[in-house]
């Protein structure tokens, strides 16, 4: 959260960006009112701070142009005495705070944080807001960190280019998610979406599950069945876990995907199918390939484009986004009053690690939603300074992630002198330029 200050008096403007520069507050200064409105936007992350006697407009006409670009935007006045009745009144109108001239400069940065801290709420509400809406048209890929907004833009130009992808990144991350979000975006909305299990293929069914066979081949099915790929034509084939198939099923498929026809079990001839694959794997095909356990033709085939969902420790700023939403989900469905969430809760969010992603987080949201006290969730088994460290390493991580790797606001936020953060940086192994946008 920055701090725009506007002032027509150079000595007062000078005085306060060094009073905020020593508490490591990000700060910006304008001496034109109306210049300054022009960079004003509904998304502006920050406080507005201006005094009352300006030439142009006065501060009072300033904050109720702010108030009408966004009425959450916290504007503090700084006035002198004769102007506190007018001030009082601009109060009840929506003005944060007034500060009387002469003031102390500790005076004006502690309503500033206080102003910053609505802000930052407004904004994480507006965000919760959004990720529900899109939720409810059938997007619910939430986060709102740069990775999970680039992962978005690349899909929605990836779904309406109908390629064949390979969705890369760990258990629990959402990758099967993504797939469906490809496929309702993209032009084949309207046409099947198959999922298959790759992993958990039946030994010696594989075949039959992925190409089908005809009526008689199987001694147990007389009528035949068709397969997940000819099911899936004209639609998305959704191969999840795709390392796990055997090599000789790798082989069958990459005929399928070259030739665009499917040879079904004790079928007479091929059946043109009309393919597009979107697979998943939470391991390095390269590595797989490097090992002989992936096909390396068929793995230039499903890559055409590539796609890496973040482990959620990657993207702590979107923890909490996504924990209010999956209780809040929770708590609609099955009808309980909205839990309380202590400090405890909030400490366990950004201290754990979450091996499960997304996954572990949704089960742990549900179980709170339920009533279950914290420590009956589970509990880490590290000690003391491990987990004091960890938590320390995660409030850094999120205020970098919220701060888009600005490090001066990142002071602001964590509230730490510069030689401090540098030294924890180093020490838990954190990069700024990782968060920047």
């Amino acid at each position: 959260m920055k701090t725009l200050l506007i002032d027509d008096d150079p000595t007062l403007r000078s005085m306060l960006r060094q009073a905020f520069e020593l508490e490591d507050l990000p700060i910006e200064v304008a001496d034109d009112p109306l210049e300054a409105l022009a960079g004003i936007t509904p998304e502006f992350e920050g406080v507005v701070v201006t005094d009352v006697r300006m030439p142009g407009i006065d501060g009072l006409e300033l904050f109720a142009r702010v108030h009408k670009i966004d009425p959450d935007i916290p504007v503090i006045v700084m006035t002198g005495h004769a102007d506190v009745p007018m001030v009082v009144d601009a109060l009840k109108r929506g003005v944060f705070d007034f500060i009387p001239k002469p003031f102390a400069a500790d005076h004006l940065i502690n309503s500033v944080r206080k102003a910053a801290d609505r802000r930052s709420l407004v904004l994480e509400n507006r965000a919760l807001r959004a990720a529900a809406a899109r939720a409810e048209e059938g997007e619910i890929l939430i986060g709102e960190t740069p990775a999970m907004i680039r992962l978005r833009e690349t899909m929605r130009q990836v779904s309406l280019a109908d390629l064949d992808v390979l969705i890369e990144g760990e258990t629990g991350t959402g990758k099967e998610l993504v797939a469906l979000l490809l496929h309702r975006w993209g032009p084949r909305r309207t046409r099947p979406f198959v999922a298959v299990n790759c992993a958990a293929l039946p030994p010696g069914y594989a075949e039959a599950e992925l190409f089908g066979y005809a009526p008689g081949a199987h001694p147990h099915h007389r009528s035949g069945q068709v397969g997940s790929i000819e099911a899936s034509s004209g639609g998305t084939l959704f191969l999840d876990e795709v390392g796990s198939m055997p090599l000789a099923i790798q082989g069958a498929l990459l005929r399928v995907i070259e030739e665009r026809e499917v040879a079904v079990i004790g079928g007479e001839r091929p059946r043109p199918v009309n393919l597009h694959i979107v697979a998943a794997t939470n391991t390095d095909l390269d590595e797989a390939v490097q090992d002989g356990r992936f096909r390396k033709d068929l793995f230039y085939r499903l890559n055409a484009v590539q796609l890496r969902v973040p482990p959620l420790r990657d993207r702590p700023a979107d923890i909490s986004l996504l924990f209010s939403y999956f209780v809040e989900d929770a708590v609609s469905s099955s009808g309980r009053p909205y839990p309380a969430i202590g400090r405890d809760i909030h400490a366990h969010l950004l201290s754990h690690r979450w091996p499960g992603n997304v996954r572990e987080l949704r089960s742990y949201a549900r179980r709170i939603a339920l009533g279950l006290h914290p420590e009956e969730t589970g509990t880490d088994t590290a000690d003391l300074a491990t987990q004091v460290a960890e938590y320390e390493a995660g409030l850094i991580r999120d205020a970098l992630a919220r701060c888009g790797g600005d490090i001066p606001s990142t002071l602001s936020r964590l509230g730490l002198a510069r030689n401090t953060l540098y030294d924890k940086l180093k020490r838990y192994g954190i990069r700024p330029a990782d968060y920047r946008r």
